[in-house]
């Protein structure tokens, strides 16, 4: 008998059994593929490992603007699949040891809901107080005939190119597509992205959403917005542009990035009488499911499809499952989006604020003001946007776009969660030369 199995070895899956063992608790964690889930071996980790090579590639052509004259630079693309699979393999092996000494018990395997207090894999079955489903996500597939050919790669398959396609067909102007884009685009391939929507990064505050889009055209990337695909066959692309008329795009690879979609299937949801539908698990702010005993956390909650929501997501369902109280607060958890320039954010968009009918102040600086941000990016340009309530001047929002923004915005997080006002964050003293200091000239800009 188990005091917990977890059904899923992602970020909120692993952690959270490592949480659990810590904690005393005898626990399984079942995968039916590899530790670790998508953002270790076919998201977040082999993205950034691309995007790393691909920005040390464009330094490298721009490095006479820093006084550092180069030769000739070739990008291998095939020794940056390489160095990815030995990072994946390092982090996966972290895993093995992390989950070993939190005493935890691997099983390798499909699991399924037998009741509520049991999970079977196979023919063997499993008895258990609490089941934590973790069973993350997969890419998306749109209604798009032609969109399972050949030629389509999805945000999984594209880490296998081992060699720089000419031209890129991207399906989604999300967070998946724009870091691709930017990858492709820094590497010398012709980027052409499509998008539904009438902007890019649609999640974002629109100021920020406005100012990526200016910037990544600016480097070449082509965009059409509000644009509907309506069909791929081998390297065309048929669409219906923002104006109603039918046209076409070449390229060598289309690549799928249509944002991802919870693992539902073969769970046995539907039988253990779990709330669910087609975006996702239901679940409270203390991850518990409509079942009792069954908790969620993830992606397959659909939620917030970001690895460190999940993280937390899982620690907080464990803490509450063994007497602890705790919660996630959603509007504190920070997101990136790993472009070049760097977007973050936490907290409410403006847009949001304004829908809500709070009232708020708003203050934005040019990221430049800080020292460090010339420094290390010549010619690169970006802001940063804080939102505080009108009365109070408590921050409710913290936006960014600028490189450097992706290591600040935690401190952004920690002013949400903690319900920070103007007044506190004057009190804290920020490093110089750092880029945070754009965040503490921001925030000190509301007046």
């Amino acid at each position: 008998m188990y005091d917990l199995i977890v059904i899923g070895a992602g970020p909120g899956g692993y952690e959270a059994a490592g949480h659990a063992g810590r904690m005393g608790k005898k626990v399984a964690l079942i995968e039916k593929e590899r530790l670790g889930g998508t953002c270790l071996n076919a998201g977040c980790i082999p993205a950034k490992t691309f995007l790393r090579s691909s920005r040390l590639f464009r330094e490298c052509r721009e490095a006479a603007r820093y006084g550092v004259r180069l030769g000739s630079v070739d990008l291998d693309l095939a020794a940056v699949v390489e160095r990815k699979n030995r990072v994946v393999g390092t982090l996966v092996k972290g895993v093995q040891g992390m989950l070993k000494r939190a005493g935890v018990e691997v099983i390798s395997g499909q699991a399924r809901l037998a009741s509520r207090n049991a999970v079977e894999v196979g023919a063997a079955r499993y008895e258990t107080a609490n089941v934590l489903i973790a069973a993350g996500s997969r890419p998306a597939v749109p209604p798009i005939p032609g969109i399972r050919s050949e030629r389509v790669l999805d945000s999984s398959g594209v880490f296998a190119l081992t060699q720089v396609p000419e031209k890129i067909a991207i399906v989604g102007g999300g967070y998946i597509g724009l870091e691709f884009a930017c990858f492709f685009n820094e590497i010398g391939t012709r980027v052409t992205v499509f998008e539904m929507l009438p902007r890019i990064a649609a999640a974002s505050d629109e100021e920020i959403s406005a100012r990526l889009l200016q910037i990544l055209t600016r480097t070449g990337i082509e965009f059409h917005l509000s644009s509907k695909v309506l069909g791929i066959e081998g390297g065309t692309v048929q669409y219906a542009a923002s104006d109603g008329a039918t046209a076409k795009a070449t390229a060598g690879y289309i690549l799928n990035a249509a944002g991802r979609a919870p693992v539902l299937d073969g769970l046995g949801l539907e039988e253990a009488g779990v709330d669910f539908s087609p975006s996702g698990i239901r679940t409270s702010d203390r991850g518990r499911t409509s079942v009792p005993g069954v908790w969620a956390c993830g992606d397959v909650t659909g939620r917030r499809m970001l690895a460190h929501a999940a993280t937390r997501e899982g620690i907080v369902a464990v803490n509450n499952m063994f007497g602890k109280k705790d919660r996630i607060r959603y509007s504190a958890i920070p997101a990136v989006i790993y472009t070049h320039p760097e977007v973050a954010s936490v907290g409410r968009t403006e847009e949001e604020l304004k829908v809500e009918g709070i009232d708020y102040k708003k203050s934005v600086v040019p990221i430049g003001v800080a020292g460090r941000f010339l420094i290390e990016n010549e010619g690169g340009t970006g802001l940063v946007k804080v939102l505080a309530g009108a009365r109070y001047g408590e921050i409710l929002g913290v936006h960014a776009i600028g490189d450097g923004s992706s290591e600040f915005i935690a401190a952004a997080a920690a002013m949400v969660e903690m319900e920070m006002c103007v007044d506190d964050v004057r009190e804290i003293v920020f490093p110089h030369p750092t880029v945070s200091e754009a965040l503490k000239e921001a925030v000190l800009g509301i007046r």
